[in-house]
C-alpha cells in the first residue's frame, strides 16, 4: 500500500491481507495470512449487531478472520478501525455495542468509558462500575456472534 503525504492507512479504507509477521505468530498460533481490516469493514460488521446485543472485540476478529478466510484479524489495526468509526460522524454504526473480551468499555471512544457507558445504558444494559475499570454487567448473555 503506498500512502499519500499526510495519509494515515485508516483513511485509505482498504482492507489488507498480509503475511503474519514471524513475532507475531505465536499469538496467532501458526503462519500463514492475517487481515488488517479498514474502518468501512469493522462498520459493517457492527452494522449486522442488533439493538441490546453485543460484540467482544475478539468475536469480531473471529467472524472477520472467517469471513476473509485467513488465520488472523490483526487487534491492533481492528482498534484503530473502532476508533476512527467511534470518531467519525461519517460512520452511522452502534460502535458502542463492541465491548473487551471481559466485558471492560472501550475508552478510546468519544467521553471516553463514560461516553461508551451512556450509550450502552440507553440500551438498558447495566454498568458495573465497583471494579478496577468499568464493566457491562452479565454482559455474556447478550453476546452474539455474526454470521
Amino acid at each position: 500500500m503506498v500512502l499519500l503525504s499526510g495519509e494515515s492507512s485508516m483513511e485509505m479504507q482498504q482492507d489488507e491481507i498480509v503475511d503474519i509477521p514471524p513475532h507475531r505468530v505465536k499469538y496467532f498460533g501458526t503462519t500463514g495470512k492475517m487481515l488488517l481490516p479498514s474502518p468501512t469493514t469493522i462498520a459493517a460488521a457492527i452494522s449486522k449487531i442488533p439493538a441490546a446485543k453485543l460484540i467482544t472485540t475478539s468475536l469480531l476478529r473471529q467472524h472477520l478472520t472467517e469471513q476473509f478466510n485467513v488465520q488472523g484479524t490483526c487487534p491492533v489495526t481492528t482498534q484503530k478501525a473502532l476508533r476512527e468509526i467511534a470518531n467519525n460522524p461519517q460512520y452511522k454504526v452502534a460502535y458502542w455495542r463492541v465491548i473487551n473480551q471481559s466485558g471492560g468499555l472501550l475508552s478510546n471512544v468519544p467521553g471516553g468509558a463514560a461516553g461508551h457507558a451512556a450509550h450502552l445504558k440507553d440500551e438498558g444494559f447495566t454498568i458495573n462500575t465497583s471494579g478496577k475499570a468499568p464493566k457491562v454487567d452479565h454482559f455474556k448473555q447478550s453476546l452474539i456472534r455474526l454470521n
